[in-house]
């Protein structure tokens, strides 16, 4: 295989896209399992002790390594392809097709994924960041259910996790059937099937991510 062809072509690039997004979606599933640990409503028990293991695993923290590497990849290609196709219509529509041809989110994925990314990084700045220093400079780990107690009491904290995990949604309505549809596993025997857990799957997950804020905000949790 020519690896050269493999990073630089369209179709090649897609299928990094499609490849990355489903790892990026196992994290998810993963990261709101653990989330959703605070529903428990213990007082942050179950949840730190599955925040405790997934910080400490050796696993978790080596794949750790491997989900930024093929985060910055999604971002990177995701981009590539934008503009790629950007430059190949070099004037516009006069008039525009809209929703006859495409889905909204489906022509506006590098929008959408640069919100997530800018949600990200201020996720990774209050949470993820601090609780990494302290265990390199410290050996203990922060307590991450006292923190998310304290910054949800921030309104607009709030409304950017909100703003986040909405973007999140709309990304993955598209993103998820697309990777399947790339790699050729988007038949059509199943293609009905796909969509329809992809479509649960974009309002789940982004629905459980944005109930914590609301319910530290609001004090449903203590």
């Amino acid at each position: 295989m020519n690896w050269k062809l493999y990073f630089s072509t369209s179709v090649g690039k897609k299928i990094q896209m499609a490849l990355t997004g489903l790892f990026l979606i196992v994290f998810l599933i993963v990261h709101c399992y653990v989330n959703a640990q605070i529903f428990y409503n213990d007082n942050g028990v179950r949840f730190t002790e599955a925040a405790h293991f997934m910080g400490t695993n050796f696993l978790i923290r080596a794949t750790e390594i491997g989900l930024f590497g093929f985060l910055i990849l999604h971002i990177v290609q995701g981009l590539s392809l934008y503009f790629a196709n950007n430059s190949k219509r070099p004037s516009r529509y006069a008039v525009s097709a809209g929703n006859a041809t495409s889905k909204w989110y489906s022509r506006s994925m590098a929008l959408l994924g640069t919100l997530i990314l800018l949600f990200l990084v201020m996720h990774l700045y209050k949470f993820w960041a601090p609780n990494r220093w302290s265990q390199l400079s410290t050996g203990h780990e922060l307590d991450l259910y006292a923190a998310m107690r304290e910054e949800f009491q921030i309104m607009w904290v709030v409304g950017v996790y909100l703003f986040g995990c909405f973007s999140l949604a709309w990304h993955l309505v598209h993103g998820f059937y697309s990777a399947f549809q790339t790699l050729g596993l988007g038949m059509h025997r199943y293609k009905g099937m796909i969509k329809a857990v992809g479509v649960g799957f974009s309002i789940i997950v982004p629905l459980i991510f944005a109930a914590m804020p609301i319910a530290f905000h609001f004090h449903i949790i203590n």
